[in-house]
């Protein structure tokens, strides 16, 4: 498998990989949206490939704390791998090799709106307990899949806020779980 950063050229091949993966329109309209949106950038779109074909998409975003802190935030959305390569790894590749990425460029913080038993495993924790709102409220029963992963240690305890989105995400219906 090899996993790179998306090009301009890979663009109907991701669509493809999130309309499989999500069963219709949704993920595809959400990358659309956030690629044409620049309070998203920077971004990192990373393509997961199987024998030349994509087979994973992952999309991470920019986004900022309110009150205004000195942070670098990003979220993660979506993650999609095609039905017939899920169960492999793959999503957990892409994320890794995403989190990586933004590591190195100085991101502070890592935001997910997601399986509250599949994040985890990749460092991710309850992020409502540790301070940090999102964008719209989750209901009480979903509030673990709101999650947080630190990569610069001494973020978490010393700041608090709403995570504030891309425009592009800034829309009720992604903020459900």
């Amino acid at each position: 498998m090899i996993i790179r950063k998306a090009l301009d050229s890979d663009l109907d091949d991701i669509l493809s990989v999130e309309r499989a993966a999500f069963d219709g329109e949704d993920g595809a309209e959400i990358v659309q949206k956030l690629l044409g949106d620049d309070s998203a950038q920077p971004i990192v779109s990373l393509v997961a490939f199987q024998e030349n074909r994509t087979v994973g998409h992952i999309f991470f975003s920019r986004a900022t704390l309110e009150p205004n802190a000195p942070l670098s935030l990003s979220i993660l959305g979506p993650l999609a791998v095609v039905p017939d390569a899920q169960r492999q790894g793959i999503g957990g590749k892409l994320i890794q090799k995403g989190l990586d990425i933004l590591s190195e460029s100085g991101v502070d913080l890592v935001f997910v709106l997601g399986h509250s038993t599949y994040y985890p495993r990749f460092g991710f924790k309850p992020a409502g307990n540790l301070g940090f709102e999102p964008h719209y409220p989750i209901p009480e029963k979903n509030a673990d899949a709101w999650m947080v992963q630190e990569l610069r240690p001494g973020i978490i305890g010393n700041f608090r806020g709403k995570v504030i989105c891309a425009d592009s995400l800034d829309d009720p219906q992604y903020w459900e779980e």
